[in-house]
Formats: C-alpha cells, sequence, structure tokens
C-alpha cells in the first residue's frame, strides 16, 4: 500500500480523463503519483505534479478529456475487441462490473492468462499502469489497467516458445550475453533484417501504431518473432519465479547502464516493476507464464531497435556490479537517495521518478546493491515526436 493520504487516493481514483492523448500517447499522470508517493513526496507537491502535466505534458500537448462509452461489453462479446483499441471506457465498465462480482483475485486469475501475451503493447504502459496499481492497491487504477492491457494487446506471440535445452544451466544474465554474442557475430545481417521488416507495412498493425514508429517496430518485431526470441532458456520454468524476477532486474538494469538514458530500455525497468506485481497477485501455477511473457517481449523490444548492447560492454558492467553492494545503513547512501529524489520531482518527463522509485524499491529488496543505486541517476529525457504526429491520430 502506498504511505497516505486521501489526496493521494483521490487522485488515482480520478476518472476525469482519457488513458491517452494525442492518438497513442498514454497519460502517465498516475503512475508519477504512485512513484512520488512511494518516494515520500508530501501530498501537496504529489499534486502540484499531477496538475501541472494533466495542464501541459512533456510532450508539449495536454491530456484528453475521458470519453463515453459506446458500447456494452459482456463476457460473450470481450474478447472481440481486444487489440483493436476501441472503447477503453466500455472495458473499464465491463472490468469493473466483473471485479464487484468476482473480487479481484479471481478477476485477475480469470481474464488476464488471455490479457498477458499482449503485456508489450503501448509501450507496456498498460502494464505499468496495471502492475503499479496492484503494488499500490489501488482498485480503480487496476481497472484501468486491465482495461488497457484489453485495449492496447500487441500480442509477443509466447505460445511460439519451446524449451531450449542447450541453455538449461543459464541465469538470466547468461541468456542476455549468449543473445548480444550472437547480435555482434551477426550484426550486419541481422540489423538489415529488421530494418526491412520494419520499413514493410502490414494490414495485421493498427493504422494508429504506423504513426507512432516505436510502437510500429515493436508490433513488427513481435509479429514475425525470431528463434532466439522463442528458445525458452531453462531458468524460465526451472526455477522460483522470484529468483528470476530478481535476476532479471540486474539483467535489464545492466542494459540500461550499457545505454543509460535509453528511453525503451527504461520501460523494460518499470515494466520488469509492474509484471513482478502482477505475477505475485496470481496463483502459483501461472506465474511461470508471466515471466516466460516479459522474456519473450523484452526480447522483441530489443531486437525492434535493430542492434543490441555490446557483450563486452555488458561484461564490463558485470565485473563492476556484480558483487557492489551498498551498506544500508551508511548515511551518505542515504544522502545519495535524498538527491536522486529532489531531482526527480522536478523533472517533468515523468519516466525519471519512476525510474527513481523502481531503482530504490530494487535496492532496498536486495540489501543494497550497488547497481541499482548507480542506475538511479540516469535520467532520460522525452523523445522528439517523429513526423509522422504531423498526421491526425486514426482513433
Amino acid at each position: 500500500m502506498l504511505p497516505g493520504s486521501g489526496l493521494v487516493d483521490g487522485l488515482l481514483d480520478d476518472r476525469t480523463y482519457h488513458i491517452e492523448f494525442n492518438g497513442h500517447l498514454t497519460n502517465h499522470v498516475k503512475h508519477a503519483v504512485v512513484a512520488l508517493a512511494g518516494l515520500g513526496v508530501a501530498p501537496e507537491r504529489i499534486r502540484d505534479y499531477h496538475d501541472n502535466y494533466i495542464r501541459m505534458t512533456p510532450y508539449g500537448c495536454a491530456v484528453e478529456s475521458a470519453r463515453p462509452a459506446g458500447r456494452t461489453i459482456d463476457d460473450d462479446n470481450w474478447l472481440e475487441f481486444v487489440g483493436k483499441r476501441q472503447d477503453w471506457a466500455a472495458y473499464c465498465e465491463f472490468f469493473d462490473r466483473r471485479e464487484r462480482e468476482l473480487g479481484m483475485p479471481e478477476l485477475l486469475r480469470r481474464y488476464l492468462p488471455q490479457l498477458l501475451p499482449g503485456w508489450a503493447g503501448a509501450l507496456q504502459h498498460a502494464t505499468i499502469h496495471l502492475g503499479w496499481a496492484l503494488a499500490a492497491g489501488h482498485r480503480w487504477m487496476a481497472i484501468e489497467g486491465i482495461s488497457y492491457l484489453a485495449f492496447s494487446y500487441v500480442s509477443c506471440h509466447p505460445e511460439r516458445s519451446v524449451p531450449a535445452a542447450a541453455q538449461e544451466a543459464e541465469t538470466p544474465k547468461d541468456s542476455l550475453l549468449r543473445i548480444a554474442r550472437h547480435w555482434e557475430a551477426n550484426q550486419p545481417q541481422l540489423g538489415a533484417q529488421v530494418e526491412n521488416l520494419v520499413g514493410e507495412t502490414s494490414a495485421d498493425i493498427h493504422p494508429e501504431l504506423r504513426r507512432s514508429g516505436l510502437q510500429y517496430r515493436i508490433a513488427r518485431m513481435l509479429g514475425e518473432g525470431h528463434p532466439l526470441i522463442h528458445d525458452a532458456p531453462g531458468w524460465i520454468e526451472g526455477q522460483d519465479p522470484a529468483a528470476s524476477w530478481d535476476e532479471l532486474a540486474y539483467a535489464v538494469t545492466l542494459l540500461y547502464l550499457a545505454e543509460p538514458g535509453d528511453f525503451l530500455l527504461l520501460h523494460l525497468i518499470t515494466a520488469l516493476h509492474a509484471m513482478r506485481a502482477i505475477s505475485d497477485a496470481l496463483p502459483a501455477e501461472e506465474r511461470p507464464g508471466v515471466v516466460k511473457a516479459y522474456w519473450t517481449g523484452i526480447l522483441g523490444v530489443l531486437f525492434s531497435r535493430g542492434h543490441f548492447s555490446t557483450p563486452g560492454k555488458l561484461t564490463a558492467l558485470d565485473g563492476l556490479f556484480d558483487t557492489a553492494t551498498d551498506d544500508l545503513s551508511d548515511p551518505r547512501w542515504t544522502r545519495e537517495w535524498d538527491w536522486h529524489i529532489a531531482r526527480a520531482v522536478e523533472e517533468e518527463e515523468e519516466h525519471n521518478p519512476k525510474l527513481v522509485h523502481v531503482m530504490r524499491e530494487l535496492w532496498h529488496r536486495t540489501g543494497g546493491r550497488s547497481i541499482y543505486r548507480v542506475a538511479a541517476g540516469q535520467f532520460t529525457a522525452t523523445p522528439e515526436l517523429p513526423p509522422t504526429f504531423e498526421q491526425p491520430p486514426t482513433d
């Protein structure tokens, strides 16, 4: 549960605004509220941050007002509209009604297995909305999040995964380094294949995503797949998911430090925080499937860029941080975290408070692993919108 106040809870319960604006850009304001509250920021300061974002996002436009539901969604037709980017409000009404009938644990158990393959849609923001809501213990935000998963669904096709016997002894870090070595050895061919793929149009992808650039590349890559994406290492099924989440957090933070400030890589970190919360909310037998979906999805995101972090740099960073641990009681680190938080509060780019929040959670969870303190200070910048935004939204 969030530390807190009725003011913060009221911001998360607000239903005034649509989940997206200017087409497919996600309204992130509730993510920022959760992050800032988790960092212990005063409620009045959180309200100011919220109100400033609502008036003018870092993209230079305001968020949009809520849209009324245009249809009734029920158990007979709810799958009909998944991924079609239609009527988020109707999905909210559906899942709100079903949660009141079933309770949150049963709602998640019943509907999430069909939605989690699409977790990487909307640059993972639907997953972040749901997972961060669950971590914060906020019902309405969770309803919004599962509705956004249905709205923005783009499958990473975990059903294509096959056990990779040769990788049974790997850890997530080992798997990442193996794939990085493959990219280094095959960069010209692989990079060209990705660029050719994402340069093609596909009728299977919603036209609004073609405006995005990034989201189109990811959707195209996830749809095409690759043997390295779908070879499932043994750790996915062979160890406790809690251990996998810890090891994956370290691996994706290595990636982020290899390319500090990279906007896409930061999303893999904040989405991992969300996927772990989602996994923890599901029955134990469902949790390895969440790990598989996350691994498959992040590889699709990484491949979509047309390049990969070099194994030499990842190995060097691992040598620096693999065993490096801070003393949690040392006042120097308390002061450094205070600096990170103070900087984050001043950032209009809300991904930065989220980064600090997740890194501090991981730092405490792991007994002070230094990599998370260092990564917390590597802020990102809001990307410039591509020329495709000169065209009006298709939604």
